[in-house]
């Protein structure tokens, strides 16, 4: 094993054997390389002759460019076209922090890494499925997840998935979750999203105390546990009663023995999809600053590897939005503008109880996605059924019809809903 991972790892064999006992075989081998091309690259910056960096410059040192890329952005040279590092830029990773906290003022000053930039979500469930899944490890998750997961963790991992249905008569099904984390083995991967992909189900502030409670009481009779948080559409909550703010501010300081990773982003956030900007946030009870940057030297290290670093113009494109005077207040009526959808599917379909004849809806309350739940009919064959007759287009999965409210304008709501209707009855004749 390379003596910087080995450092590495005493560090974390020294304050929590339990967090390093998390690690999968690559997670406990990776590094950032301190010595390699990038810090030593770092040591020549302010040098007056500087043959070290992997980028081209124009004669007065900037960043070699073309004119025609350059007049599309305004914005300096320096912010658009080097390289940004693999932890990301240091005064982006600061911001995200201090944001984190402005909307989970729970964490009050909680012990928590600095972000560490990956290239969106998908990339770092990715660095967290290579951190901390070996082949074989089971993967706890709700039985209504993101389909991508699947390509993430298991394919790329070898995971296995223990699902469980999400919700009973009761609301979220804290016993079926109770029930994954009690079975044998003491490592534990916990993966928890809400919003929920594809539901838009997020727990009540009482149903996320149980969640925490039970983690909390596995931990104490002897597992060991990660929990990946992706809060892909935090925020997007539109029910009072329904917590607003994450999971993670529950199990960032819970249990010595629970690892809680935030893994979140401004994709939906801050509506910018095609950034790829997204955050990975290390926190466990105890932790110290110097524990906690283990992990973050490993994170940045498998990022490194794999993509070296993300993109410097759109981590500078969304440091100017944050800095932006006006930018809460926008954000706050693209907010509202989401609201107002999600407002009128609920009215829809109270107020069309014929509705239920062939579909009722799984229990929503924030998010981009509703799903509506078929009695009978093959989801599949109704989206053939919409596509083709009705000019319509909707996900099917399994036996649910999966509507991207998000994306649709009011105006189309109620005749959406309408037409679902309408390729049931055509169907069932």
């Amino acid at each position: 094993m390379n003596p910087q991972a080995e450092a590495l790892n005493k560090v974390l064999k020294e304050q929590n054997p339990t967090i390093f006992s998390l690690l999968s075989k690559k997670g406990q081998e990776i590094f950032f390389p301190k010595k390699g091309l990038v810090m030593q690259g770092q040591d020549a910056k302010s040098k007056r002759i500087n043959a070290s960096i992997g980028m081209a410059t124009e004669d007065d040192g900037s960043p070699l460019r073309l004119n025609a890329l350059e007049k599309l952005i305004n914005m300096a040279p320096e912010k658009v076209f080097p390289y940004a590092p693999s932890y990301g830029l240091p005064a982006l990773r600061k911001e995200w922090k201090k944001i984190l906290r402005e909307k989970n003022p729970s964490l009050k000053d909680t012990e928590l890494t600095l972000p560490v930039v990956s290239n969106a979500l998908t990339h770092g469930l990715s660095m967290s499925g290579y951190m901390f899944i070996d082949e074989g490890d089971k993967v706890i998750l709700p039985a209504y997840y993101w389909g991508n997961y699947k390509l993430i963790l298991q394919n790329a991992f070898g995971a296995e998935f223990e699902t469980y249905t999400m919700y009973d008569h009761e609301g979220f099904n804290l016993k079926g979750l109770e029930e994954k984390l009690a079975a044998p083995g003491e490592k534990k991967i916990v993966l928890l999203n809400f919003p929920n992909n594809p539901t838009g189900y997020t727990p009540t502030e009482q149903e996320m105390e149980g969640i925490a409670a039970l983690l909390k009481d596995a931990a104490d009779r002897g597992k060991n546990i990660v929990v990946l948080v992706d809060d892909a559409y935090f925020g997007l909550v539109y029910e009072e009663g329904i917590a607003r703010e994450s999971i993670f501010t529950k199990l960032a300081e819970l249990h010595k023995n629970i690892l809680a990773v935030k893994i979140d982003g401004a994709t939906k956030e801050d509506y910018v999809w095609g950034f790829r900007v997204g955050f990975i946030t290390f926190s466990w009870k105890g932790m110290t600053a110097t524990a906690g940057q283990t992990l973050v030297d490993k994170a940045a290290g498998a990022i490194r590897g794999n993509i070296s670093n993300d993109s410097t113009l759109s981590q500078n494109l969304l440091l100017t939005a944050y800095e932006d005077a006006s930018y809460s207040e926008n954000k706050k009526t693209k907010y509202e503008l989401l609201k107002s959808r999600y407002d009128l599917v609920v009215k829809t379909l109270k107020d069309h109880p014929e509705y239920s004849e062939y579909f009722t809806s799984i229990p929503f309350n924030s998010g981009y996605f509703m799903c509506v739940k078929l009695k009978t009919l093959d989801a599949e064959a109704v989206r053939q059924k919409l596509l083709n007759d009705y000019d319509t287009g909707i996900v099917a999965l399994g036996n649910l019809i999966r509507i991207a409210y998000s994306s649709l304008p009011s105006i189309y709501i109620e005749e959406l809903f309408a037409n679902v209707y309408s390729a049931c009855k055509d169907l069932q004749k």
